[in-house]
């Protein structure tokens, strides 16, 4: 396993489209254990392929907590919605930022699994609100571009003045 590096707004490949998987082979193995890795690593609940510069169509989530959850879904699409709530949502590619986002809150997700077998899964909570993130990511989309305009410039006001106030280690 491999830790990968997380792409950080504003970078321009966190706006590609992700490609829908086609083989599911070892590759795909690999890919998933990384992110695995690389999520847990950054102690995140969710991480999009996006995110670490490939863009195909995978995501990896564990909402679980204290008793893991891994779960890993390759070409998800959300076939049903119900309600809606507001989550306040952070992003390993916005770090140190939450925002609060209206988000479904049941949703119905179809997908495959790492072996290529199609499931159908359904989420409420914290999970729906994590699966609707990491697809959000997969089309090109940020959490902010669900806010309002004045509610998205405060975010990316915020992030910006995060950034400034950061150590980095230059050594």
């Amino acid at each position: 396993m491999t830790l990968r590096t997380i792409l950080t707004w504003p970078d321009e490949r966190l706006r590609k489209t992700a490609t829908p998987i086609t083989a599911f082979a070892r590759p795909l193995a690999t890919l998933i254990a990384d992110m695995f890795e690389t999520m847990y690593d950054q102690s995140g609940v969710g991480l999009a392929a996006t995110q670490i510069d490939i863009h195909q169509r995978v995501l990896v989530v564990d909402c679980g907590g204290d008793e893991p959850r891994p779960l890993a879904l390759i070409n998800p699409e959300i076939i049903e919605r119900d309600g809606t709530f507001f989550w306040a949502e952070g992003c390993l590619s916005i770090p140190g930022i939450r925002a609060d986002v209206e988000r479904s809150e049941h949703i119905r997700v179809q997908y495959h699994d790492a072996q290529g077998v199609e499931q159908t899964l359904d989420a409420s909570g914290l999970l729906s609100v994590c699966i609707q993130h990491e697809i959000d990511h997969l089309d090109g989309l940020m959490y902010f571009d669900r806010l309002g305009p004045l509610e998205s410039k405060a975010v990316l006001n915020a992030y910006r003045d995060f950034l400034e106030n950061v150590e980095v280690d230059v050594t």
